[in-house]
This record gives C-alpha cells, sequence and structure tokens, in this order.
C-alpha cells in the first residue's frame, strides 16, 4: 500500500539500480551527464538517493543505457513515482535530517556510539526538550516543541509491537555525567534507560572514563542494517550544518570492526545497569 511505502529507502534502491544499469553499460556518470546535458553532480545525486527522481529522469536514463526489457522500465518508472511520496516525518514541515529519519524507520538494526548524550531514540520528553534548547539556543519554541515531537515519535520503532527496531547502544560515561536540563530530569532519564535496556530487542552499555583512550574518540556513529539484502549498510556521521552516508562497503566495515572494539571495552550488559543506576542515585542527592 502506498501508506507503507518509505520515500527515502524507495529513492535509495532506485538509485542503486541505475547506477547498476550504468556500470553495466559501462560508462561514466560524466558520460551520462554530458548526454543528457545535465550536471555530473545531479547523477551522482540521483544514483545515491539523496535527491527526488522523477519519471522523465528515469526515462531518459533508461534511453541512455538502452534497457530494452519494457518491465524493467515500468518497475522503475513505479519507484520513481513511490520515491517521491511523503513519509510520516513531511508532516512535520522541514526536518533537517529526514535522510536520516526515513532510514531509520526502515532499518532491522540500529548500532549506535553516543559519546555526549543519551541517544535520541531512549531520550524522555524532559531530556530531549532541554536538550535541544541548550544545542539550538536560538531555536523558538515552536521549533523546539517540534523536534521534539519528531524523536517522540521515532521511538515508535522501539516499542512497536511487530518488528521493534533492533537497537545497540554504547554509552560514554559522559553521556550520563552531563547534566542535562537539571538533576531531576537526568534522573529520569536514567531510570528511563535502565527500564529500556529491559527490553530484549535493546542492549545498552557504558563505556567508562577508566577504559582511556578507545576507538570511539573521533565521535558519535550510527550504523543502519536493514532486511533486504538489496539495501546495503549505512554509517551516519551527523554534522552541523550537513550529515555524512557512508555506503561503501570497506567504510561499513571499518565502522563495524571499530564498533565490536568498542563494545568489547564497554561494561557488559548487567554491569553497564548497575553503573547507569548508581550515577541517577547521585542524581538524587
Amino acid at each position: 500500500m502506498a501508506s507503507n511505502v518509505n520515500p527515502t529507502v524507495r529513492r535509495r534502491r532506485l538509485g542503486q539500480e541505475l547506477r547498476r544499469l550504468r556500470e553495466l553499460k559501462g560508462m561514466t556518470a560524466e558520460e551520462v551527464a554530458e548526454r543528457l546535458l545535465v550536471s555530473q553532480s545531479k547523477i551522482s545525486r540521483l544514483e545515491n538517493g539523496r535527491r527526488s527522481i522523477s519519471q522523465r529522469d528515469v526515462r531518459d536514463l533508461c534511453g541512455v543505457y538502452e534497457v530494452e526489457d519494457q518491465r524493467i522500465v515500468d518497475s522503475l518508472m513505479e519507484m520513481a513515482r513511490d520515491s517521491r511520496q511523503q513519509g510520516w516525518w513531511h508532516t512535520f514541515g522541514d526536518i533537517p535530517y529526514s535522510v536520516y529519519i526515513g532510514l531509520e524507520t526502515d532499518a532491522e538494526s540500529l548500532r549506535v556510539y553516543e559519546p555526549q548524550l543519551v541517544t535520541g531514540l531512549l531520550q524522555t520528553h524532559a531530556y530531549a526538550e532541554a536538550l535541544v534548547q541548550g544545542a539550538l539556543p536560538e531555536t523558538s519554541t515552536n521549533e523546539i516543541e517540534k523536534r521534539v515531537q519528531v524523536r517522540m515519535r521515532r521511538q515508535e520503532r522501539i516499542t512497536a509491537e511487530n518488528n521493534p527496531l533492533r537497537l545497540w547502544v554504547v554509552l560514554d560515561e559522559a553521556a550520563l555525567r552531563r547534566v542535562v536540563g537539571s538533576k531531576l530530569v537526568m534522573r529520569e532519564q536514567l531510570d528511563h534507560l535502565i527500564e529500556m535496556s529491559q527490553l530484549p530487542h535493546v542492549t545498552v552499555q557504558v563505556l567508562p572514563f577508566e577504559v582511556g583512550a578507545h576507538p570511539g574518540l573521533n565521535g558519535q556513529y550510527a550504523i543502519l542494517e536493514f532486511t533486504d539484502a538489496a539495501d546495503s549498510s549505512v554509517v551516519y556521521l551527523e554534522g552541523v550544518t550537513s550529515d555524512l552516508y557512508l555506503e561503501k562497503a570497506q567504510d561499513v566495515q571499518k565502522y563495524a570492526v571499530m564498533y565490536e572494539h568498542l563494545r568489547a571495552q564497554s561494561l557488559n550488559v548487567e554491569q553497564s545497569r548497575q553503573f547507569i543506576a548508581k550515577v541517577a542515585k547521585d542524581y538524587a542527592e
């Protein structure tokens, strides 16, 4: 059904297929751009799924690649039509990280390393609100509330009865020690973190200060994996003005290995719960 279509994922799958057709034809992106009298950057954006793809784009590209099987053309045209639909997040207006939300919405599993903050999918409303206010001090009240509402809506993937998102989070101790909002907000946030960590599909580990130097010192990142074999894993790196998405197998593998080291250096699940509870108790004093 159209209501279940994820436009971000459709664009990504379509872009992968268009890249495959180009490579089968033995053409470079520059050559395709020259044939269609468009910029090379447009071809690149179409192939990486970061730009909406019109049916006309698909028709023109299939012509350049000399695709003779009309069933393939029709299938790609349908994907282009689906990719232009709106996901649930579009009802909130312009969301800076909408591409990521689209990927997260369709992901089967998510591995996250957070060096400074409690990850968004496990935040309480009060923590999220205080966080946005502090991180974006010039943001209007309405914009803050919109961002918090989006974050709360994203969390439905965690509590869904059917096919919930499998989440593995490694939190640096700094994320527990940094007071966001107030001590009361932090106490409630850490209690919530313990509660959520007891779900069978949610794993939370704490990376204590005493570990010293570790592979995550370069900053936060997330690895998204998908059920469909056609969808390659994605590494997401959040930026201030723009985000970075890595999809090359060697890049994803490097971050996956880093994550295994982080997990190995962290406290185990039960030790992590005890550690979080101890810090939460400190906030009650």
